[in-house]
């Protein structure tokens, strides 16, 4: 089967690790890249979850406020205004 150059751009130190743990595993990047693009086809998708971070629970709180308007602040009518509310012992 004829084979084909792929250019990959990523940052210096994660190319670094990445080819030390590949260099740990017995394989090279090119190596690894492959075993992964195989395993996508074969799978028809990414063989692993991506997903953003999921908020702990004080951040789905706060966002919840915000979404029924409690526990809120202001409007200030000066950064003055706001840097008092700010420093206020509550």
């Amino acid at each position: 089967m004829a084979q084909t150059n792929i250019n990959i751009r990523m940052d210096e130190d994660l190319k670094k690790d990445f080819d030390k743990m590949c260099g740990e595993l017995g394989i090279n990047m090119t190596t690894a890249f492959n075993i992964f693009a195989k395993t996508v086809v074969r799978q028809r998708g990414i063989p692993f979850p991506v997903a953003l971070d999921t908020p702990n629970a004080e951040t789905l709180a706060a966002i919840e406020d915000v979404n029924k308007r409690r526990n809120m602040r202001g409007p200030f009518n000066s950064v003055k205004a706001l840097m008092e509310d700010l420093n206020a012992d509550d």
